[in-house]
Parts: C-alpha cells; structure tokens; sequence
C-alpha cells in the first residue's frame, strides 16, 4: 500500500504526521520517501545511516553549431522559452528546460541532441526496518519534479510505502500522490487552512485519489474544516491538539510518540483506519 500525506500549504505538519505514524509500525517492513526535495528534513527524525548517495540528472539540449543554421523552429517551438536563437548563435537556457525533447524533433538539420544536466541529488538509507529514500534538488534549480519522479521510481511493492508530500498543490504535489492508494491531508481549523484544504480536495478529487482528513493544532481557530468535511463526507482520521510539548519536541528532532507513548496507539489507529478505507 502507498500512502501519500500532503496538505494545501506550508507548515500544516504533513512531516510531523508521516513521520510518527511509520515509527508506530515498527514490526511492518516500511519504506519512507521524502518527497520534499526542495527541503527534505524527514531524516532528521529517523537518524538513518546514509548508505546511498546518486546524482540526478534531466536531458537538456545540446546544439551542434556546425549543423545549426539558426531557423529558430526550436525556439518557437519550446513553450518554457529554454532555446533563445539568432541569426548567429543558439542558446540552450538548462534551468528553463523541462526535457520533453521536442526540439530535437522539430529541427530540421538534426542539430540537436540530448545531454546530461544535474539537478540534484537521491540520498538512501535505513533505521532499523525503515528504508528511507530522499531528494534533494541542487540550490539554484527550479524544477524539483524530476528528482521526485526519480524518488518514487525507487518504490518497493513488497513494503508499505509513506510518501511525505511537499506543500501546496501544484506540480510537485501532484508528481508525488499520483498513483497512491490513499492520501491523508493534513489541515488546520482556521480560514488560511480551510482555503487550502479546498484546493487540495479538488485536486484529490481530480485525481481520483481516495483521502481522509487529520486535524492537526485541532483545538484552535474554529469549526469550519470539520463542517467542510461533514458536507463533504471526507472522513477526519485523527486529531492532533496544539501542545507545546509536541512543537518543542519537533523543534528538537524528537518524534512525538517517543515520549508521548499514548500517541503511538493513536498513529497506529490512523493506519488501520487508512487501511479499511483503501479496502472498501
């Protein structure tokens, strides 16, 4: 089973939920993808030993300007504007490619081929029987779905899989919850929370991608999210109250059920939970 965990925005505790439901499953073979690869930081909490580190790369044009006779067909062609063309030279912008490879295909002197460009990098380790696997895109690059995709290609079907979504609700999101069984949306009950958790149903819904609800800080704000829910028939898994003793040991790196043990049968319910509805 893959489960993806995300929400519409920064900050709701999508790694504070990932991160103590897989240590409450502790006797189930379990793989961890951080998907957060413009700032991953699940493995503070695992303490993995690193034992993988790969270079990740995209294909970006390369002209050959003995062949090229400046048309420009590949720049018109390109819609993220990564080939500037004159009537003297050919410009390959990398950190505005998104490796279709139409521009090859469209150059009629067969000018262009296709080269490595790296972008980041994957990470691998593991904590007892937790595999865990991150990106992490190179400062200065813009596109962090590639190394996503590059993530979950290392995906193992022989374990239960937690993905831990990046925020918001564009490319990224939608590169890491594509395929999962079932998302669990983190949200908090106040207007900003509510707003983003809207947008992210619709993009659940979208996607046909089965989720639930957890409410993180969920005796704060106001009612709203739960009446969201109710109307929608969206299912609230858990809720999670605004403690000091939670934020000060997430500050420190400590995952909540070390020393909030009652927690742990709670993430273990939130599983079993997941698990019915992915049955159903």
């Amino acid at each position: 089973m893959i489960i993806s965990v995300a929400s519409g925005k920064g900050g709701t505790g999508k790694t504070l939920v990932a991160v103590n439901m897989a240590l409450s499953l502790k006797n189930r073979p379990l793989q961890f993808l951080d998907c957060d690869v413009e700032e991953p930081n699940a493995y503070l909490f695992f303490k993995p030993e690193i034992t993988r580190i790969e270079a990740v790369y995209s294909l970006v044009p390369a002209i050959d300007e003995k062949l090229c006779d400046h048309c420009g067909k590949c720049a018109q062609f390109c819609q993220y504007n990564a080939l500037l063309v004159t009537s003297q030279k050919a410009m390959v912008l990398p950190e505005l490619c998104h490796s279709c490879g139409g521009c090859a295909l469209v150059c009629p002197k067969k000018a262009i081929t296709e080269e490595k460009y790296m972008i980041g990098s994957l990470k691998g380790g593991s904590a007892g029987n937790l595999e865990l696997l991150y990106g992490e895109l190179k400062v200065g690059k813009p596109l962090p779905a590639p190394i996503i995709k590059e993530v979950k290609r290392h995906i193992r079907k022989d374990r239960t899989v937690i993905l831990d979504s990046p925020p918001g609700t564009s490319c990224p999101v939608i590169e890491t919850v594509r395929g999962s069984d079932f998302c669990i949306l983190v949200a908090e009950p106040t207007p900003f929370g509510l707003h983003d958790l809207k947008i992210a149903v619709q993009v659940l819904e979208e996607l046909a991608i089965p989720f639930g609800v957890v409410l993180n800080r969920a005796d704060i704000g106001d009612e709203k999210v739960q009446g969201f829910c109710n109307q929608k028939s969206i299912p609230i898994l858990l809720e999670i109250p605004y403690l000091r003793k939670i934020a000060e040991l997430y500050s420190k790196a400590i995952p909540f059920i070390q020393e909030m043990p009652e927690w742990k049968v709670k993430f273990q319910a939130l599983f079993k939970k997941v698990e019915r509805l992915c049955a159903q």
